[in-house]
């Protein structure tokens, strides 16, 4: 069956917004949902019902919101509050990320998977520290695209110079810390302006609206771009009469594009084939591309399993079992030098050691802290790990899908890290690794 390239049959974003606590985040997101239809009547009526309630003539659209806040305050383990949505033009998955500093590590998991970050500021304010916290775990995520929203300018008589201002100190500030895409808005989300709507009071303001930057911005790459990486999730073996000798492995497409004919490698062991066939919704098609979930035959009898990861001949990782990354540290119990950790990557897990930790980074200053031993909770710095078997790495400034790894507790199944492989971007710098020793059976 012959097959032709789409990338844009469906048009996907993912994307985070963060903001401190006060900046109108929430507002910011009901508006979305409110002035694009993506609220349903009922939840509509509960809003409006809660606002007079609270003695308001105006239905209060951040408290289409505060149902997850108040689960959240009440010790329920939600992150990062997802919301659904879509237009004519887009369908887009939102991850709305607690603002406050202590949930550094909520914002991690939101945005490593984003395609855009909505970075949210008073204009009272300005940029502030956490305006510029973010704008750095934007960077080190290496999100493509950032929104700056510049919030209440209802409340600053939508004066242009202010608006001109902050635009100017976060654009220059994201500049040095690698972030060149950024697109400077002015809204008032609880009046609607420049939301969903053209504002009638920036008459100065020739932008899009967030919704139509939201819906034009070019996030659909060229999947034939990326070098094909296919980790194997499962192998299929039906042993039925009508397919004795099937054996195919099945799995999603991590990037790239993989075709029948085509050379490729088994990592970790090397093996060299050739695809006889990729299987997609029960057909035999020519070609497959990411994000695609497909079986995969080869024409050689290998030995394959899950956790092996089919790539190109040409071009394919170079396994490794010394790991240098940097990590946001997400549990509340310390990331220490000499730990004994699981590392998961893509469908593979193997045993590793902490060998070392260079250096903390300061997200206030981008200031590296030398040697601290430890990563705490909200932490973000560069780890030295030795696994215990070659991993298919590739580093995250390259590929974000398999250049990223979880570290996890082997007692509990806790998760313990979020890793970057490589080299960390330019701001953030890389401390020196040292060599590190293990005594009780782990030391690689």
């Amino acid at each position: 069956m012959s097959q032709t390239i789409d990338p844009a049959a469906t048009s996907l974003l993912r994307f985070a917004t963060a903001g401190s606590v006060d900046d109108g985040k929430s507002t910011l997101v009901g508006r979305l949902l409110h002035d694009s239809k993506s609220v349903l009547s009922d939840q509509l009526e509960a809003v409006a019902r809660a606002s007079r309630g609270r003695g308001q003539r105006e239905p209060d659209l951040a408290l289409l919101t505060d149902g997850l806040r108040a689960e959240r305050e009440q010790g329920i383990t939600i992150d990062v509050a997802y919301r659904y949505f879509a237009t004519p033009r887009r369908r887009f998955v939102l991850a709305d990320t607690p603002g406050h500093v202590q949930y550094t590590r909520n914002m991690v998991t939101g945005a490593s998977t984003a395609e855009l970050a909505v970075v949210l500021v008073d204009a009272r304010n300005g940029v502030v520290e956490q305006t510029r916290r973010h704008a750095a775990v934007a960077a080190l995520l290496r999100v493509p695209h950032v929104v700056l929203a510049v919030n209440k300018m209802d409340l600053v008589d939508y004066a242009e110079p202010v608006f001109a201002a902050i635009a100017g100190e976060f654009t220059a500030y994201a500049a040095s810390l690698g972030v060149r895409d950024v697109t400077a808005i002015p809204i008032s989300a609880l009046a609607g302006d420049n939301v969903v709507t053209p504002s009638a009071h920036m008459d100065w303001y020739g932008g899009p609206t967030v919704l139509e930057h939201l819906e034009s911005v070019p996030v659909v790459a060229d999947p034939t771009g990326d070098p094909a990486r296919f980790p194997v999730q499962y192998v299929i073996r039906p042993q039925t009469p009508g397919h004795r000798d099937y054996r195919g492995y099945a799995g999603q497409l991590a990037s790239g594009v993989l075709r029948v004919g085509e050379s490729v490698t088994v990592l970790p062991s090397g093996q060299v084939s050739t695809i006889a066939g990729i299987d997609a919704l029960g057909a035999s098609v020519d070609l497959a591309w990411a994000p695609q979930s497909v079986t995969v035959l080869l024409a050689d009898d290998l030995d394959v399993s899950r956790g092996d990861l089919i790539a190109p001949t040409a071009g394919a990782p170079v396994p490794t079992r010394d790991v240098e990354a940097t990590v946001c540290h997400v549990a509340d119990r310390p990331l220490r030098t000499g730990d004994r950790v699981l590392l998961k990557h893509t469908t593979r897990t193997v045993k590793a050691i902490v060998k070392d930790i260079p250096s903390r980074l300061t997200l206030d200053d981008l200031s590296q802290h030398p040697a601290p031993g430890e990563l705490a909770a909200n932490d973000i710095g560069r780890v030295v790990l030795r696994t215990a078997e070659p991993l298919a790495l590739d580093a995250y400034a390259d590929s974000r899908r398999t250049g990223s790894f979880l570290l996890v507790d082997p007692a509990d199944g806790t998760t313990l890290t979020a890793g970057m492989a490589g080299e960390a971007a330019g701001a953030f710098g890389a401390g020196a690794p040292r060599a590190g020793a293990d005594d009780e059976g782990w030391d690689f």
